[in-house]
């Protein structure tokens, strides 16, 4: 399988892939995974963030930062299963976001 170098989304908008994903791009999808206003979303997003950020594929942490254009509840819907998660996020990421236990709950 060959690594997606870039991702289209929106209304033409294009996010190229990084050659590397530094320390400050990884400190923001934290803050902006853990605080959003949805407590169970900021506990469930933000420990995963805290706990897998650094270890994400290019592609993975494209990815997640699409999935943090989403609305919370729908999000939250879709990792406890309320809704049917949208094919674009239907992903080996999401099947680890929705497997991760936040470590409150553990």
């Amino acid at each position: 399988m060959t690594a997606r170098k870039s991702w289209t989304i929106g209304a033409g908008l294009e996010i190229r892939l990084p050659k590397s994903i530094n320390e400050i791009r990884i400190k923001k999808l934290i803050h902006r995974a853990g605080y959003r206003g949805f407590k169970e979303v900021d506990l469930i997003l933000g420990g995963f963030a805290k706990s897998h950020a650094r270890g994400l594929s290019g592609d993975e942490f494209v990815q997640f930062e699409i999935l943090l254009e989403e609305k919370d509840h729908d999000i939250y819907d879709w990792i406890t299963g309320v809704q049917e998660v949208p094919a674009r996020f239907d992903t080996e990421l999401f099947g680890k976001l929705r497997n991760f236990t936040p470590d409150i709950l553990k």
